[in-house]
């Protein structure tokens, strides 16, 4: 497959260097080489990942071209944690070679070979913030390499055939969970058929990623089969080329050895589980399954297949994560990982708590919550010293931009939103260069929601259309959509005589860098006589609106542009919903049925949109992928959806002085698993004696 750059030193270079401090940031930590980025990572037809082989040196690279298996680390040699080697001693714990698969996946490490030990310090908001935690520990079956395409991981291979139908997954013999038991495909069937198809849990049936077929109606799902113990094989009803890329996050697979006493159908213990069920105070079996004993993060009881698994449930001042001895992984000198003992996320609600925890030196690996503003850059900066860290720059994928939700509940406001020429009549009001010095001190793009510069989606187009600042453009623009009369204070007025007025809500606190941006642009839509306010809602309330399409518009920005072919551009297509500029449109896309699913007009754009996807859904050759994708985005080009105001933020992660194996030049984003990237397993210290475990 031909290979397009995605991190270039040129791309990085702004990102990476801030005037007088930025050869200071750039000497904390090695520079990466440039890596690049592939076109839409598929599977190419009728071509098969190879089984594992186990030559002398265990990372090189096999000569296969398309999906090739991890290298095995030699027999016998492999080495533990000491803490876990103590255990072994003690005879607690059988010895590393019986933890290990047979096979073990050989992690890709950027610097060198890790020593195990110590533990790192993060931070988080609570359960509903818990991807931080899990984002540690959710790669699956398969995981980007640091050129960003994708290779087995706890799969050891797999097989596709010509136009994409039919998958077969190669798993790794003697894989265990965390309590020892053997992972096999029974545990891939056990998901499947009393998790995904069971009705009670799951009314609805499999999520998309597991069926194909007509866009806009529910997908068929596909047709698993268990040949043996380690092979798991799905055929689809059509064409599913980009599967394999769906499956990087997805743990299709349960321990069914311990949920079973925790489902009604399965359980020996009916009347038990219903006591058990009532004393936690749920409401029935299935939701105590659903919210509660299914996760790893809220379950510590659970076995799980993660380099680290949790103590006790999400939520608690210090929520901790200890290694797990039967973790599937080594590094290519035999050391099973991961190297950390430990893990810690300490609680906080106040982001200046979390920035006095940073200077402090309290925090020693994190990005998530790490603030791009001038400001904060500025204070972390200043910290280094004192707390003993570097503040290291990748690229974010993440996006600021305006939600009008064109699909709210408010007729007079649905018609407003649905102008097109509204629409850019207020991207022309947005003075996107004052608010790029303003909140980030120019080191931001002004840019419309789009693929960043480094993605091999890249559409220039898009990027750059109205995005200049003109305010004459953007009067006559919202005079032409039919919008011309204003009120006495000089707003303008709806078609019936009422001023227009609307709420953007977004999840960004009074005092934060962000809110100043949202006031800034409520003060440039006033200016062409459009009025509205920003709303701070707490995240739990501003999904309920959103989920239930009531919400008028947001400023929830956007990520998913490194690959967004990989999550199936839910952005683009309004399908992620927590992003509303189609909040309805998109749910009755997914669900013509929901309470909140509302019909687009016939001729409406979204229509054409779903319909080029459809064709891109089921293209195999990548490139042709990407001349159908463009052609979606021509439409974002004239429609412009959502208002984008500024994108390719940096992205600083606050990285203590002696950690390894995590470079500069990171790309940020939730479809690569943010920083966790390049395998949080592999991250070590220098010297682990210096930072214990708690």
């Amino acid at each position: 497959m031909e290979e397009k750059r995605i991190l270039s030193r040129r791309e990085f270079i702004k990102l990476s260097v801030v005037a007088t401090v930025g050869a200071a940031t750039a000497a904390c930590q090695p520079q990466p080489t440039p890596t690049a980025a592939p076109k839409p990572t598929t599977a190419p037809a009728a071509t098969s990942a190879p089984a594992a082989t186990k030559p002398p040196e265990p990372t090189k690279a096999p000569a296969a071209t398309t999906a090739p298996a991890a290298t095995a680390a030699p027999a016998s040699k492999y080495k533990e944690a000491p803490m876990l080697a103590d255990m072994v001693k003690a005879g607690k714990l059988p010895p590393v070679d019986k933890r290990l698969p047979d096979n073990p996946w050989v992690a890709p490490t950027l610097e060198s070979v890790g020593k195990h030990g110590g533990m790192i310090r993060r931070a988080y908001k609570g359960v509903s913030d818990r991807w931080g935690p899990t984002k540690l520990v959710d790669r699956g079956f398969v995981w980007f390499d640091k050129n960003l395409v994708m290779k087995p991981r706890l799969a050891e291979a797999w097989t596709v055939n010509a136009n994409g139908t039919e998958w077969t997954i190669k798993m790794r013999k003697g894989v265990k969970w965390s309590d020892g038991k053997e992972f096999t495909s029974a545990d891939v069937k056990w998901w499947w058929e009393n998790f995904v198809n069971n009705k009670t849990i799951v009314p609805g049936g499999p999520q998309a990623e597991f069926g194909a077929g007509v866009s806009g109606t529910p997908p068929k799902p596909a047709t698993f089969s268990f040949p043996d113990a380690y092979t798991v094989s799905l055929k689809f009803e059509a064409p599913k080329p980009m599967f394999i890329n769906l499956i990087g996050r997805a743990g299709m697979w349960m321990p069914g050895h311990y949920l079973k006493e925790w489902h009604m159908d399965l359980t020996s213990d009916k009347a038990g589980l219903e006591a058990k069920v009532k004393a936690a105070g749920s409401a029935s079996w299935d939701r105590y399954f659903i919210d509660d004993r299914r996760w790893w993060w809220a379950n510590p009881e659970l076995p799980s297949l993660g380099p680290w698994t949790a103590k006790e449930p999400l939520g608690k001042d210090l929520h901790v994560m200890v290694r797990n001895p039967y973790f599937f992984g080594v590094d290519s000198a035999g050391n099973q990982l991961p190297y950390f003992d430990q893990v810690t996320h300490r609680l906080f609600s106040d982001n200046n708590v979390f920035n006095l925890w940073i200077t402090n030196g309290e925090i020693d690996f994190q990005a998530r919550h790490v603030s791009s503003a001038a400001a904060d850059f500025t204070l972390y900066k200043q910290g280094e010293a004192k707390g003993d860290y570097k503040v290291v720059r990748g690229i974010s994928a993440g996006h600021l931009a305006v939600q009008l939700n064109l699909s709210t509940k408010n007729d007079k406001l649905r018609e407003f939103f649905n102008a097109r020429d509204v629409r850019i009549g207020l991207s022309y009001a947005i003075d996107r260069n004052k608010l790029n010095e303003l909140v980030y001190s120019g080191l931001a793009t002004p840019r419309q929601y789009s693929p960043i510069s480094a993605s091999p989606q890249y559409y220039k187009k898009l990027s750059e259309a109205h995005i200049k600042y003109d305010v004459a453009e953007a009067n006559k623009r919202l005079d032409a959509a039919g919008y011309k009369d204003k009120d006495a204070q000089g707003f303008r007025k709806f078609k019936d005589g009422t001023t227009i007025s609307f709420t953007m809500e977004g999840t960004d606190n009074i005092g934060t860098p962000a809110e100043d941006a949202y006031q800034q642009i409520v003060k440039m839509f006033a200016a062409v006589g459009v009025k509205c306010a920003y709303k701070y809602v707490e995240r739990a309330l501003f999904e309920q609106h959103w989920g239930a399409n009531e919400i008028e518009a947001a400023v929830w920005g956007g990520d998913r542009t490194v690959l967004p072919l990989v999550p199936e551009a839910p952005i683009f297509r309004g399908t992620m919903l927590d992003r509303p500029w189609a909040a309805g449109y998109g749910r009755w896309f997914m669900d013509k049925t929901h309470p909140a699913a509302v019909e687009p007009p016939k001729d409406h754009f979204i229509r054409k949109i779903w319909e080029i996807w459809d064709k891109v859904a089921v293209e195999p050759d990548p490139a042709k992928q990407n001349q159908l994708f463009f052609q979606i985005l021509d439409i974002w080009a004239e429609e412009l959806p959502m208002i984008g105001v500024l994108g390719e933020l940096p992205s600083f992660c606050i990285v203590k002085n002696g950690l390894k194996n995590f470079l500069a030049g990171f790309p940020n984003d939730d479809t690569t698993g943010d920083e966790q990237v390049y395998n949080s397993e592999t991250y070590f210290w220098e010297d682990p004696s210096k930072r214990p475990a708690v």
